[in-house]
């Protein structure tokens, strides 16, 4: 009987579903970000042991159940940080994000539930050639990427933006635009953009589109790979992208890479808050001033008021209907509709 493998969603760019390969473990030396690998589930498994699918379904997992996921590196600063790097001799690792994002961690949050044990198992293989996130890349034509942005970036992690992006995206189909919604910059899970389906984009991309499992890598490469995505978004001809920037642009991420590559077409920026006083370290460290404040720290009227009197930016609670006039009265005027 052939095994059953969990596919991670780091596979969905992939069709590895669909079409046959085997599984082999491969010396160190040979071992890359973005390869696909097998990691078997070991013990202690948690009622929380589950995996992101490529659908985006979430699959809960038993001991000497089989994911396909991929080596990458994480840092955050609310939740893991590991890398494939630190896998040790005795080939155990954790699966650091629900996508597959496969690794040793090095340190954890207190406040983050037990993340999945795996033993490396092997690389995925084809014709004795091992198999990577970046071998289903489409070679598209380069595009000058001329979008009307919304870029949203946050003070840290799990500050508000994706809720702050599926507000925006939902107003800007209410007014008939063509929207592409985007995740610059992270750790890929899958549920993150397609929320932003849900709200009504259009097309969604990420940067797993581009062969990254997360977007931890040397600034220039990321500059390429940001590059072939904006040209895959530029394609769809949009009237409008909401982007979003993961975590911070301070944090290992890349966000500022993404701020320069989008500089040129960023026509309304938004700060999401996890505290009223981050927003003005992020503001004066960062040297830019946002167009408007949301997310965690403007979740009371309380939030709203210290952080409009803290930084004279204008903050409004996107999860109450009575905000919705004024921020689309505010889209349209930032993008001259």
């Amino acid at each position: 009987m052939s095994d059953k493998y969990f596919f991670a969603s780091l596979t969905r760019i992939s069709d590895l579903e669909s079409r046959p390969f085997s599984v082999c473990p491969l010396p160190r030396y040979q071992w890359a970000t973005g390869d696909y690998v097998v990691g078997e589930v070991i013990p202690p498994v948690y009622q929380s042991s589950s995996v992101e699918l490529t659908n985006g379904r979430i699959a809960y997992l038993l001991e000497g159940d089989l994911i396909i996921g991929a080596f990458g590196i994480r840092r955050a600063t609310l939740e893991a940080v590991g890398d494939w790097q630190s896998i040790e001799s005795d080939d155990r690792m954790e699966n650091m994000t629900t996508a597959g994002l496969f690794g040793r961690v090095t340190s954890k949050s207190f406040l983050l539930a037990p993340l999945t044990s795996l033993l490396y198992r092997g690389h995925v293989l084809r014709d004795g050639q091992k198999v990577c996130m970046k071998d289903f890349v489409a070679d598209l034509p380069a595009l000058q990427y001329n979008c009307p942005t919304i870029i949203i970036i946050g003070t840290s992690m799990s500050a508000g933006k994706t809720t702050t992006a599926r507000a925006i995206i939902h107003q800007l189909k209410r007014m008939d635009l063509k929207v592409v919604g985007a995740k610059l910059t992270g750790a890929g899970r899958y549920r993150d953009i397609l929320s932003m389906g849900d709200a009504g984009a259009d097309k969604i991309f990420d940067f797993v589109d581009v062969g990254l499992p997360s977007s931890i890598v040397p600034p220039e490469e990321f500059r390429v790979c940001v590059r072939k995505l904006l040209s895959a978004i530029a394609a769809e001809k949009p009237d409008v992208v909401v982007a979003e920037a993961g975590a911070s642009p301070f944090e290992p991420y890349n966000g500022s890479v993404v701020l320069e590559e989008l500089k040129e077409q960023i026509r309304c920026t938004v700060l999401c808050a996890s505290d009223p006083y981050a927003v003005v370290g992020v503001s004066r460290s960062f040297g830019l001033t946002p167009d408007l404040i949301s997310g965690i720290a403007t979740s009371t009227t309380a939030g709203v008021e210290l952080v409009e009197k803290l930084s004279g930016v204008k903050a409004l609670t996107l999860s109450d209907r009575k905000s919705l006039p004024e921020l689309t009265q505010m889209l349209k005027i930032k993008l001259a509709l």
